[in-house]
């Protein structure tokens, strides 16, 4: 078996992925965010499950490059976001989840933690993109939000995994007026969201 350095195993895995679509026909714009997607999963599901809002691609990549920051639902995502590259443009990446006040509010409203995490996210005063892998609750109250006129996002990354109320919470981003980035179904994952979000700082400089 011939032994091959990262950057090698990365550029084999997206010629893999290039030649197995085949003739499916890919949006330029989207292409790159798609691949890296399936190199995350080896799941080719996401050509038909990932939905994207018109322009979002530009739309998001123009926010992060004029400071945009990206909130997470899970820590998994924080950690797999490629801070470094996002803080070449003044970004950060936060997640609420662990602090303390937001579990002192979930209680209190008797919520869960990724809603009480987002109403935390609606007060910060910088432009946001929201990347949401983990927790269906997380878009449905960001959803109210936005109807409510607290907040008003960049961008949403709806790709929560799971059975409960996910299907329903994707279709309430998929219908807002909000660019979006959405995994239809019930597919998703932290990892999905991380890879969305790299896909597109890295589609800034190059794309694969």
């Amino acid at each position: 078996m011939q032994k091959l350095l990262p950057e090698e195993i990365e550029k084999r895995s997206f010629e893999i992925i290039t030649k197995e679509l085949g003739g499916i026909l890919l949006d330029e714009e989207q292409a790159f965010v798609m691949k890296r997607v399936i190199h995350t999963t080896a799941d080719f599901d996401y050509v038909e499950n990932l939905c994207f809002s018109e322009d979002v691609v530009k739309k998001m990549q123009e926010a992060i490059r004029n400071g945009a920051c990206i909130v997470t639902d899970t820590q998994m995502a924080k950690a797999g976001i490629n801070k470094k590259e996002l803080s070449k443009y003044g970004g950060e990446v936060f997640c609420f989840m662990g602090d303390e006040d937001v579990a002192a509010k979930a209680k209190e409203k008797g919520s869960t933690r990724a809603a009480a995490s987002m109403e935390k996210a609606a007060v910060l005063e910088k432009e946001v993109i929201f990347a949401v892998g983990n927790a269906p609750t997380a878009l449905m109250r960001l959803h109210e939000l936005m109807q409510e006129g607290v907040v008003f996002p960049k961008g949403i990354i709806g790709v929560p995994v799971g059975f409960v109320n996910v299907v329903e919470a994707k279709e309430m981003i998929l219908k807002a007026e909000v660019p979006y980035i959405v995994a239809r179904g019930r597919k998703g994952g932290s990892n999905v969201a991380a890879a969305i979000c790299n896909a597109l700082l890295y589609g800034m400089k190059h794309r694969v």
